[in-house]
């Protein structure tokens, strides 16, 4: 296993997740009409901007999320998954900072949910 070091790095991760999403019974009615074409290489700057310290990034990735409406099992299937493609694909600091940086987004999103 590797660290995440590049942008190929992450496009990996970030195609093998949504990958596991699309084809979860939990998940997939919220990202199926998700134009991926389009999101996967906002996702993968996202984290490239996290993980890799890239500049560009400007979207407030909660905001835009706010709209699906996700229920506690939901985001508790969603950290799952993307815990289990992190560990499979990689090790290492950044590794880990990526599975804490979706935790911060789960709750926040969550927590923002919740208010509403």
């Amino acid at each position: 296993m590797k660290t995440i070091e590049t942008r190929s790095d992450l496009e990996l991760l970030v195609d093998q997740f949504y990958g596991k999403v699309l084809e979860d019974a939990v998940l997939s009615s919220f990202f199926k009409y998700l134009d991926f074409q389009r999101h996967l290489p906002k996702m993968v700057d996202f984290w490239e901007f996290i993980l890799l310290d890239a500049s560009g990034y400007t979207t407030d990735v909660t905001k835009v999320h706010m709209h699906m409406r996700l229920q506690k099992d939901q985001f508790d299937r969603w950290i799952q998954l993307f815990n289990e493609t992190v560990d499979g694909l990689f090790v290492g600091e950044k590794a880990q900072k990526a599975k804490e940086r979706a935790f911060l987004i789960r709750w926040t999103i969550e927590s923002k949910m919740n208010q509403n």
